[in-house]
């Protein structure tokens, strides 16, 4: 049976002197590449002043732009030394690493992200003594390599990013007690928000009166890319001009090949004055802030979503299909959910809302309430630190 989320429960009773006090939350991670693991990461660390009876550290093996992140935020990030699997030498020091840090520190619990650091450190977390969690952010069928390993070292307490992703959490550790907490976003509004929609439009070559249809997502084909420029390439004649911004970075060779294929899938549909690949960005709010609709059309499940959640802080309605953690997060009130794999669907759906404003502007003033029952980053991250204490003393929900 599935548990409620955390924003969904009533609250959770405890004694006084747990109230009081503070959760020590060590959160290891690769750290290598940057995606929705990462962004949670860097938000934990940038937003701990709003749960200051809980102190989040961190421990990678690579350092790169979550470091980077994590250091301005004036978090202790602990480097435990590059690690490939395929040389086990560099996990045995990695291990080392971890044990002499948890021989000299106490945690409440420490968390494994992905199941890569759970195969490479559960099993030093798991000797040191201390309280091993699990943070589940995809749905684990749990036939890949690295999840049996990871199997290998059962956690105290698994959290899921989403009710689809606790799905998956059986095929893990079926034993152990898990809690859904959505993933703490940052939902105060950036400075740099206040720049002028026309001042972003003009830097990137857009009209004022074009409608902007944006996607933010990695370079990966699951992410619908492909489906996204098939559904375009079926309205560019509608009479309201309108315009793509293709957002996101290859990070792997992989990715870049696929990056070029877009490119040219965009020239043959004929959309290469309409579709703009902008890359990596630092500036997302501000590019949600500055566009009209949000479209992601995942063509397999999408664990939870931030960007969605994103989206609908910046007032955008969101359009994907109904797979996954986007069944958790779009509504009628804020967006529209289509058949999976259905294009057609896909582009009358986009069709609609670049022609009719009224509905745009209704679904996009249902999303900043519904991302912040969500994400509220002070509500979940209070969830996470009464999960740690939890954990710690032994007990948990399962």
């Amino acid at each position: 049976m599935l548990s409620r989320p955390v924003n969904e429960r009533m609250p959770i009773p405890c004694d006084r002197a747990a109230e009081r006090r503070t959760a020590r939350v060590l959160h290891v991670n690769s750290g290598n590449l940057y995606g929705g693991v990462e962004t949670i990461l860097a938000t934990l660390a940038r937003l701990k002043s709003l749960c200051p009876a809980m102190e989040p550290d961190f421990a990678l093996c690579f350092e790169g732009r979550l470091s980077e992140e994590l250091k301005a935020a004036g978090s202790t990030a602990h480097f435990l030394g590059n690690v490939r699997i395929s040389r086990p030498w560099t996990v045995w020091r990695a291990r080392r690493r971890l044990r002499a840090i948890l021989s000299r520190e106490r945690f409440d619990l420490v968390i494994c992200h992905m199941p890569w650091s759970m195969a490479v450190f559960g099993p030093a977390v798991r000797a040191s003594g201390q309280r091993l969690g699990f943070w589940a952010h995809t749905f684990h069928a749990g036939q890949s390599w690295l999840e049996r390993l990871a199997r290998r070292t059962p956690p105290d307490v698994v959290v899921a990013c989403s009710r689809f992703a606790e799905a998956g959490v059986d095929n893990l550790f079926p034993q152990a007690p898990r809690e859904v907490i959505y993933p703490p976003l940052d939902l105060n509004e950036p400075a740099d928000r206040r720049r002028s929609r026309s001042s972003v439009r003009g830097g990137l070559n857009t009209a004022e009166d074009a409608v902007v249809i944006v996607q933010v997502s990695r370079m990966e084909a699951w992410k619908g890319q492909q489906a996204h420029l098939e559904a375009l390439a079926r309205i560019k004649n509608l009479p309201t001009p309108w315009v793509c911004w293709m957002v996101g970075g290859a990070q792997r060779p992989e990715e870049r090949e696929y990056l070029e294929s877009l490119r040219k899938q965009a020239e043959i549909l004929g959309l290469a004055e309409r579709v703009r690949f902008l890359g990596q960005r630092s500036d997302v709010p501000v590019l949600l802030g500055a566009a009209d609709i949000f479209c992601q059309p995942n063509l397999t499940p999408e664990p939870f979503g931030i960007v969605f959640v994103e989206a609908l802080w910046a007032a955008l309605p969101v359009v994907s299909f109904a797979l996954g953690g986007a069944l958790e997060i779009v509504d009628d009130s804020c967006g529209l959910l289509i058949p999976p794999g259905d294009v057609e669907g896909l582009a009358a759906g986009l069709g609609s809302l670049i022609e009719q404003a009224g509905l745009r502007a209704t679904l996009g003033r249902g999303g900043p309430a519904r991302a912040a029952r969500l994400s509220d980053p002070a509500t979940q991250m209070n969830a996470l630190r009464a999960a740690a204490l939890r954990a710690n003393s032994g007990g948990g929900r399962a």
